[in-house]
């Protein structure tokens, strides 16, 4: 066996160990958790992109950003759709559906995602912020006409409002906007209560509030994961860096608890 996977299973073997241990567990989770599921991994909902350029002449950023939805919806409701459409059909994973099964096996499990895809609940997740929000969810701009969608096809873009006949936009949290603040708080409580492990799981790692709540864990002698095939900023601050896509780690770590009846 090559040294470096001798060195990963290890390292599997260690986080094994820990959750076996835990009873409660954050996992912080990005595009790359859905990788598995066929989506393309990006930075929040505009990286699809890459830094290039839209057909629009406006960077991604600009195009999906709160200020260009307020005077030209189409603008941004046209690369919301591709998002959207790289989102439609897809399936849970292994990552997905792992976590969810610690979740009935453990005092709490919460999820902290900036995924917009919606797969974390599709794989029966309960405790789930989406900080960034959903594209599954509807709501109208001018009034309190909300609805929640399977997806997108078929339907005029921008959509209208069957009831006054303003756009609608999904719930998610457009460039320039704020975050919700509810969905914070409920985050601040969930972590000042304590978590006996947390793992940061396919994101790049860029936005502070993805960043500070592990390496505040790992300040706190917390034991703190990073699943990523990519190194981050904070691979040199957790405890366990595992360079495997998201879904072979977490069937690794998983498999290793001895616990019967996760279909890997």
């Amino acid at each position: 066996m090559p040294a470096d996977t001798q060195s990963v299973e290890a390292t599997l073997d260690a986080v094994a160990g820990h959750l076996r241990q835990a009873q409660r567990v954050l996992f912080i989770t990005g595009a790359g958790i859905s990788a598995d599921s066929g989506l393309p991994t990006y930075r929040g909902v505009g990286g699809l992109y890459a830094g290039e350029p839209t057909t629009d002449g406006l960077c991604i950023e600009e195009a999906l950003s709160g200020e260009v939805f307020a005077i030209r919806p189409d603008i941004t409701w046209k690369y919301l759709i591709q998002i959207e459409e790289s989102c439609r059909g897809a399936l849970p994973n292994a990552a997905h559906r792992a976590i969810a099964w610690l979740e009935q096996h453990l005092d709490r499990v919460m999820v902290f995602t900036q995924n917009v895809d919606g797969l974390h609940r599709a794989a029966g997740s309960g405790e789930i912020i989406e900080i960034h929000g959903n594209l599954q969810e509807l709501a109208c701009t001018a009034c309190s006409h909300q609805e929640a969608v399977a997806d997108m096809s078929g339907r005029e873009i921008p959509p209208l409002c069957p009831a006054c006949g303003a756009v609608l936009r999904p719930k998610v949290v457009l460039f320039g906007e704020a975050l919700p603040e509810d969905e914070l708080d409920r985050f601040i409580d969930a972590f000042q209560e304590g978590f006996d492990i947390v793992f940061s799981i396919g994101t790049s790692s860029v936005f502070p509030y993805i960043v500070q709540p592990v390496v505040l864990a790992a300040a706190s002698g917390i034991p703190t994961v990073e699943i990523n095939p990519a190194r981050t900023q904070l691979s040199d601050i957790v405890d366990f860096y595992i360079p495997l896509g998201a879904a072979e780690a977490m069937t690794g770590i998983v498999r290793r608890l001895g616990i019967g009846g996760f279909g890997y």
